[in-house]
């Protein structure tokens, strides 16, 4: 099979060393430059979500299977001149300075138009892992939301922490044994049931100490997270 990756950013440039591992070979292809794109049985548009419609409306290839590997597109992204689509969207953060080395761990969530489509993803799919789910839109934006919440969002506290740290003689890395043992944490038992803090305590005079050292905005995202964690004391 021919695999053509259509564009050149962190999760493209991992698709092809990955597909490079097993030995199969992908051209990447940039997405600003389609007049040349080679002929291929199969186009993996990693691309911008924003980019993704307009990108595929320059590919004409209606024999070839599209897919894109997006966590919030719908797979009637593709026109009705692509008869043969689907949906691969891998569940992992991607960068071009920290290549995927093992993607035996990393779960895949794909769709097809058909079930004929279906079984190509899959195909696909299982070059890299065989922890492949089928899932529909509805459930893989519910995911996508997930996903930001437990990666994004939580890289955030990582920068807030360490601007908190800032202007001290305590390095950022004093706080990675305990990020480390929280992450770690979640491995063998439910998120509510592995958290600690005052908030968990109710302890109202370590937060009201906490608040006072804190920058407005700082404040406000404090006082948010230990409210929702009071809450959920109740549940």
């Amino acid at each position: 099979m021919k695999i053509c990756i259509i564009g050149t950013g962190n999760v493209a440039v991992n698709l092809e060393h990955g597909f490079g591992q097993k030995h199969i070979r992908a051209v990447m292809h940039s997405s600003r430059s389609l007049a040349d794109l080679p002929e291929a049985d199969c186009y993996i548009y990693a691309v911008a979500d924003q980019a993704l419609r307009d990108v595929a409306s320059q590919v004409h290839s209606p024999k070839a299977l599209h897919v894109h590997t997006s966590g919030t597109m719908p797979v009637t992204v593709f026109g009705e001149d692509k008869p043969h689509a689907g949906v691969l969207y891998f569940f992992q953060s991607f960068s071009k300075e920290q290549l995927i080395e093992d993607w035996s761990p990393i779960p895949v969530f794909i769709e097809g138009r058909s079930i004929d489509d279906i079984a190509a993803v899959y195909t696909l799919a299982q070059t890299f892992t065989n922890r492949i789910f089928e899932c529909s839109q509805a459930e893989r934006e519910r995911l996508h939301v997930a996903g930001v919440f437990a990666n994004n969002f939580v890289n955030l506290m990582y920068c807030m922490a360490g601007d908190l740290l800032r202007g001290t003689s305590i390095p950022f890395e004093v706080l990675l044994p305990l990020i480390d043992q929280t992450a770690a944490k979640v491995h063998t038992l439910p998120p509510h049931e592995a958290q600690t803090g005052p908030a968990k305590r109710n302890d109202r005079a370590v937060m009201a100490h906490h608040v006072s050292l804190l920058s407005d905005d700082e404040r406000a995202v404090y006082e948010l997270l230990s409210r929702l964690i009071l809450n959920s004391r109740d549940e």
